[in-house]
């Protein structure tokens, strides 16, 4: 008899204000990131239709911003203050990525150095990537940030609340309802 064992998934922390993962940014994702793995994140997204380039498709920019906080996060896997920044990315369209669908942001580091991480991140449409980026990511001494500056961010661990993906789409639709962009294109 075999037994599958699930996963074990531990949270990472969220900031304030971030684009992708800020819990009180009204015009980003607000985007919960769990470790999988050594070296390995998930996400799971519904990109807004406020967030499209053409009709149905989310903007490359957008999807880059997603490929790009999914590789930084899998770089602090294990160690949530060590922040880094993005020295180089290059991205890989596959396919055009829907507005509006489940979609799984997946990191995985390749290497790892003193200084320098070289990480992928990938947005999934199901089992197919869709976009794969890959990243160099550079340490940066002066946002090795003390409590008081972490704490300054909001730079925590939030409690999930039941249904995060449900919670994240409703909470699309009403930033598209209160901020008046359903009528942007």
């Amino acid at each position: 008899m075999t037994t599958t064992v699930a996963p074990t998934r531990t949270k990472q922390p969220n900031s304030r204000h971030c684009f992708v993962c800020g819990v009180e940014n009204r015009y980003g994702f607000g985007l919960a990131f769990y470790e999988t793995g050594p070296g390995e994140v998930e996400a799971e997204v519904v990109i807004p239709e406020k967030f499209e380039g053409y009709p149905g498709v989310a903007h490359g920019g957008i999807v880059a911003a997603l490929v790009d906080e999914i590789s930084l996060r899998a770089a602090m896997a294990g160690q949530p203050t060590r922040f880094m920044v993005t020295g180089r990315m290059v991205i890989h369209y596959r396919k055009p990525v829907p507005v509006g669908v489940p979609l799984r942001l997946v990191g995985n580091v390749r290497r790892r150095r003193a200084r320098t991480v070289e990480a992928v991140g990938r947005v999934l449409m199901g089992s197919e990537i869709a976009v794969e980026g890959e990243a160099t990511l550079f340490e940066n001494p002066d946002v090795q940030l003390r409590p008081p500056a972490l704490e300054a961010l909001g730079w925590k661990v939030y409690p999930d609340e039941a249904g995060h993906a449900e919670r994240s789409r409703s909470d699309a639709e009403r930033r598209r309802s209160t901020d008046g962009s359903a009528s942007e294109k």
